[in-house]
This record gives C-alpha cells, sequence and structure tokens, in this order.
C-alpha cells in the first residue's frame, strides 16, 4: 500500500520545490557546479535537469556579467550577509535574454554550497524602461537601486556625464568618479541611509567625461510596498559647482579682505580701486547665492514631480488593476508632466526666452472666466472682487502666459495677506506709462491689469529687488523666486511694463501695462471643436539631432498612420530631400540643432518646394524668442499626441 510522502521526507521536500513551476530554483557547491535543477528552472531557462546538473552555474548569467565576476561576488555576498538579492539580465539555452530577479542564499551542512530562487520580470523590467524614458528629459541625474543600493540604474543624462556606460556605474562602481577625498565620508552616509531606511542627502564632487569635478546635491528616498518594506531607492543628483564655487570664493574673499585690512596703505587711489574690486566680488557673490537658491527650490519641485510619477508607475504594474485605477494613475502622471513644463516654461518666461503664442483676446472677459480658479487659489478667507472699468480691452499677447500671470501675482498677495485679506483685481484703459523704477514715462494706448492687497507691504530694501530673476523672501524649497520675474519677463516681452507700489503695514498693489489693440479677437481665435481626428496619412520627414526623441516623434507619427524617415540633422535632412524630391508631405524639425538650425531647414525647404509644409518644435529657442517662427507652424515641447496630430493634419496638403 502507497503511503503519502511526509514533511520529512526528502521526496516531499522535492515535490514542493517542483510544484514551483514560476520559480527557477537550483542548487551550486561551493565551486559553482550545479547540483539540482528544478521544473521552474527547466520552463523559464529551458536546459533539461540533466543538461543542467554538473555544469558551471555561471552558464545563466550574460557574458559581461561573467567577465564582470558576477557569479563570484552574488556568492560571496551571501556567504557574508546571510543573503544575497539582485535583479539582472540572464540568458536560456537558446541565448535569449530575460530579466531575472533573484535571490541567493548558503546552505548550511556538511556539502555547503548555495540554492537560488529567480523569477523572470521581464515585463517588469519593460515597465521600468519606459520610467527611464521619461526621467531622460529631466534636468537632473536619476537613479535607481535595489534593496541593498547594490543594483544601480542610472538616466541617460547621468552617463552622458560621466562618460560612462550602464554596466560602468552598476553596483559599487558609481564610487569610482566621486572625487577621492569625498569618497570615504560619502560611502559612510550611503551605508547608513541603507541601514535605517532613512533620506539619504549629500553634497560631493563627480568627475565628468572631461576628467574635471563639479558639485552636485544628492538626495535619495526608499519607495515602500504596502507592507512598509523597501522595495528600491530613488534618487536624484542636482549640479550645484556654481553655488559650491561661489561659496568658496566668498571665503577667499573675506581672507583676501582681512589681508587688504593689514596691508592697507595710504594712498587714497589704492583704497578706491580695492574698494570696487571687493563690491564686485561680493556682488558675484550674492548672484550666485541666488542661483544656489533657485537650485534648491526647482530641485524641491521636481523632485515632488519624480515622486507622483514613479509612484503611479509602480501602481500600473499591479496586477488585476481596475480599468478606473489604471486611467486615474495614467491621468496622474500625464497632469504631472504638464507641471513639470510648466515649470520650465516659468524659467524660460524670467529670462524672456520663451517663445509666447500672441492671440487677440479681451482681458476683460479673460479675468472674468479665470475669477473662480483665482478665487480658489487666494482661498475661502480672503474676500477677491473685480473691478472693471475697461469692458472692451483687447491685447495680443500669450493668453497661457497671462493667466499664469496673474496666478503668479494673486499667489503672491496671498502670502503676503497670510491668508485672509482683501483682493482686488481692477481692469482699465491708459495712455501712456508713468516714470517708474528710475524709467522714464512712455506714451501710448494700454490696458491695465492690477492686483491690489491688504497685506503687510514690502520693505524698501527688498522692493528694488522684486523683480530680480530668483529673488525671494521665502526660505529654500517653500519658493524659487520665479513668480513675479515670470511676470516681468511676460510684461516685457509682450512689449509692456509692471509696476509695484507698496507701503510697509498698508499693502501693496502690482500693476501690468501691456499694449492695447483695436482688432477683433474673434479674428484670431481658432475653434478646437472643429479640428480633424486624431489620424493622418502621408510621408513625414522628422528632424531632430537626439536619437531618442527622434526616434520617439518616428513611432508617434507611424501610431497616427504616417509612413516617416528620420534625418540627425539639418543637413542629412536636405540630402534626404534632394535625392527624393517630392516624395515628403510634411518636414517636421526641432529647432535647436548642431549646424544647421530647424528655422534654417524649414527656409531652405521653402525655397525649394514652396507649398511643402513645414512644422517646427522646441522647448527652448533664443532663435525662436528673438525672431519668431518665420511664418512657419510651432508645437511646443512637450507636445501631446493630440496635439502632435492636429498641427500635422492642420498643415498637410493631403
Amino acid at each position: 500500500m502507497n503511503q503519502r510522502p511526509t514533511d520529512t521526507d526528502p521526496d516531499f521536500a522535492r515535490l514542493i520545490v517542483d510544484s514551483a513551476t514560476d520559480f527557477a530554483i537550483f542548487s551550486v557547491d561551493a565551486g559553482g557546479i550545479l547540483t539540482s535543477w528544478n521544473i521552474g528552472a527547466e520552463t523559464i531557462l529551458g536546459w533539461s535537469a540533466d543538461e543542467a546538473i554538473g555544469q558551471r552555474g555561471e552558464m545563466v548569467f550574460t557574458a559581461e556579467d561573467r567577465e564582470a565576476d558576477a557569479p563570484a561576488d552574488e556568492m560571496n555576498r551571501a556567504l557574508a550577509d546571510g543573503r544575497s538579492i539582485n535583479e539582472r539580465w540572464h540568458v536560456r539555452k537558446d541565448g535569449s535574454r530575460f530579466w531575472g530577479s533573484g535571490l541567493m542564499m548558503p546552505l548550511h551542512g556538511a556539502a555547503g554550497g548555495f540554492v537560488k530562487l529567480m523569477q523572470d520580470r521581464t515585463a517588469e523590467r519593460m515597465a521600468q524602461q519606459r520610467y527611464h524614458t521619461m526621467t531622460a528629459t529631466l534636468p537632473g541625474f536619476v537613479f535607481t537601486t535595489d534593496t541593498d543600493g547594490n543594483n544601480t540604474e542610472t538616466n541617460q543624462l547621468y552617463r552622458d556625464y560621466t562618460g560612462r556606460s550602464a554596466a560602468d556605474l552598476n553596483g559599487e562602481r558609481w564610487i569610482e568618479i566621486v572625487h577621492p577625498d569625498d569618497r570615504a565620508h560619502i560611502l559612510e552616509g550611503w551605508k547608513q541611509a541603507i541601514a535605517t531606511g532613512q533620506l539619504f542627502k549629500e553634497r560631493y564632487r563627480l568627475r565628468g567625461a572631461d576628467g574635471a569635478h563639479r558639485c552636485f546635491d544628492c538626495r535619495a528616498l526608499p519607495e515602500r510596498d504596502e507592507q512598509d518594506r523597501i522595495v528600491c531607492w530613488l534618487g536624484t543628483c542636482i549640479d550645484v559647482d556654481a553655488e559650491a564655487q561661489a561659496q568658496s570664493q566668498l571665503e577667499q574673499l573675506n581672507r583676501d579682505l582681512e589681508q587688504a585690512v593689514t596691508a592697507r596703505t595710504a594712498e587714497l587711489e589704492a583704497q578706491v580701486e580695492e574698494r570696487r574690486k571687493t563690491e564686485e566680488a561680493l556682488r558675484q557673490s550674492q548672484k550666485m547665492g541666488a542661483i544656489g537658491q533657485l537650485t534648491g527650490g526647482v530641485a524641491h519641485d521636481f523632485n515632488n514631480l519624480l515622486t507622483v510619477i514613479r509612484s503611479s508607475a509602480d501602481l500600473l504594474r499591479r496586477q488585476q488593476l481596475t480599468e478606473e485605477k489604471r486611467q486615474r494613475y495614467i491621468d496622474a502622471i500625464a497632469d504631472t508632466a504638464d507641471r513639470a513644463a510648466k515649470l520650465t516654461g516659468q524659467l524660460l518666461a524670467f529670462a524672456r526666452r520663451q517663445a509666447l503664442k500672441p492671440e487677440v483676446f479681451d482681458v476683460s472677459e479673460r479675468v472674468h472666466e479665470v475669477a473662480d480658479m483665482l478665487r480658489t487659489i487666494a482661498g475661502a478667507r480672503i474676500e477677491l472682487a473685480v473691478k472693471d472699468r475697461c469692458h472692451t480691452c483687447h491685447i495680443e499677447a500669450d493668453p497661457s502666459q497671462f493667466e499664469t500671470a496673474l496666478v503668479n501675482m494673486v499667489a503672491n498677495a496671498r502670502d503676503a495677506m497670510n491668508g485672509e485679506g482683501c483682493l482686488t483685481i481692477g481692469i482699465d484703459d491708459v495712455t501712456g506709462i508713468p516714470a517708474r523704477r528710475g524709467h522714464a514715462a512712455a506714451a501710448g494706448d494700454f490696458v491695465t491689469i492690477s492686483i491690489a492687497d491688504t497685506g503687510q507691504g514690502i520693505a524698501p530694501d527688498d522692493l528694488v529687488h522684486i523683480f530680480e530673476p530668483f529673488f525671494t523672501t521665502k526660505e529654500v524649497g517653500k519658493g524659487t523666486g520665479l513668480g513675479l520675474s515670470q511676470v516681468f519677463g511676460f510684461a516685457k516681452q509682450s512689449g509692456g511694463e509692471v509696476d509695484v507700489q507698496s507701503s510697509v503695514g498698508t499693502g501693496t498693489t502690482f500693476t501690468i501695462y501691456l499694449p492695447r489693440t483695436h482688432a477683433d479677437a474673434s479674428a484670431t481665435t481658432t475653434d478646437v471643436s472643429s479640428e480633424v481626428p486624431l489620424v493622418g496619412r502621408g510621408h513625414v520627414l522628422v528632424v531632430e539631432d537626439n536619437q531618442m526623441v527622434g526616434e520617439f516623434a518616428a513611432q508617434l507619427l507611424e501610431e497616427l498612420g504616417y509612413t516617416t524617415i528620420w534625418a540627425h540633422s539639418g543637413q542629412a535632412a536636405l540630402d534626404l530631400f534632394n535625392e527624393a524630391p517630392g516624395s515628403f508631405d510634411v518636414v517636421f524639425t526641432d529647432v535647436v540643432m548642431p549646424g544647421m538650425s530647424g528655422v534654417a531647414l524649414g527656409q531652405a525647404v521653402r525655397r525649394l518646394d514652396p507649398g511643402l509644409p513645414v512644422v517646427l518644435t522646441s522647448g527652448y529657442s533664443h532663435i525662436l524668442a528673438e525672431r519668431g517662427t518665420n511664418g512657419f507652424e510651432l508645437l511646443q515641447k512637450p507636445y501631446s499626441v493630440e496635439a502632435l496630430s492636429r498641427v500635422l493634419r492642420r498643415v498637410s496638403r493631403l
């Protein structure tokens, strides 16, 4: 009579191992020779037990990892720590690769050796690759590691700066690019963060591909699952070399001043010259300090955006996700990307480097349309009133930047009143701009939009700096100093001016002057509802010097129904154009490229084929800011699939 195996029977243990078909479970002796191989290993890796047992366990590793001695390193870590967790590419019997998540543990007993559990996580890896694509566009280094901080992945910007491959920055090899004087301290801080699960925050110098070192502020936070277990670490590094140099210059300046005092001579001319040099160096230090304050604010904002993007991406990986939740997480990623684009838009606006999209619109109508939103921003304890004394005041300006300027001024007034008081938005028409802040009066017809609050007012010492880039009275991390700079940049770039009147204790009034136009607003309004469906056809020449962006744009267009060919430069595009004249229906080109710019390419195409549509795309270009689009259609980066489809269908001659 057959007996059922018990939990002490070796066959029963083998039955349990072979039942785990989703996991490859195998063991090796102390020399790395395979001694067991379960059914899951046959399924995932392709070798049968007879083929595998007796072979070296390193056969499942890639050639690169074998060359880097990764199998031995994994066993050594398992002996040292009791386990070794890793995620890396592995190879199957047929030579194909898959992303394996593994756990190796030492076997106790006379025979010794190790047992390893591995699961195929290629699908999760591909989702992570999409995450890397998103982080590639962010203005800083991004890196992720596993729970032990050993398996490190970096974004393209990180690799481009260091001139190293992903493999060269993996494991603990990243420490090789840290300045030798900083390594011991940084390693200790990183190990402490891994051990405690607390925030890693350090400043250190990293060596670039050119051999020079720059200073970076690096932060890393652990990502946790529902059981509060750390699943990975996400970090960013922001270049603060300018701030570090400013600090060094300031320290040197202090030493120079002490020496100058002791070495002062009686010659008045020498004293005046020394004073001039000292004041100039101090002003430069203050500017560099302001850049450091901006860096802190922007890093804070982008880290918040990264957290939303990463968390949403992680939630999308969950099994049996409802459609409602999936859509919610996708919307969160898209909305956060839009917020990141708005932040970069503010940076460009205060520098007056943004290519605006002016339209003719009625100021009164636009202010009343956004009044409810402005009341929400101001808060329930602030009474907001609109006093409209100009019922047909048209201007030609970028409506999006106009609304952003209103939001920034309202938010500034709200903070000045500590969230409680009266806020008045006034609209009027005037003839001329009065003299202000050392500028002479200006004649002309203007529309004024004033924001008056009952707050604490602005101190005279701060009032003279209120519109300076980066200037803010808020603490680091609470504001970037871009709000009023955006207002100033928008007004100047729109041909207007901005003024401020304030008294401490009685409140502040900001007034924007914008040139008035008598054109009919409806003449420049685009009926969005009349746009054609999001499908297309035809042959598009994509011109983009960045390979990743170029290939992705081509993929988007193919998804929309177009056929595409990608050129990496303006000259390469012209060569293709001359080789096959008349074969393209649209040219879609980036503006900023080495050699020939997108505008220059468009002008050349216009001469060769005057009827061929050319669409420009750019997230920033001083050429567009200073000279405009030269009559070409412009699609701002980052753009949506819908916006790309609409602009191509609108200009297409098909």
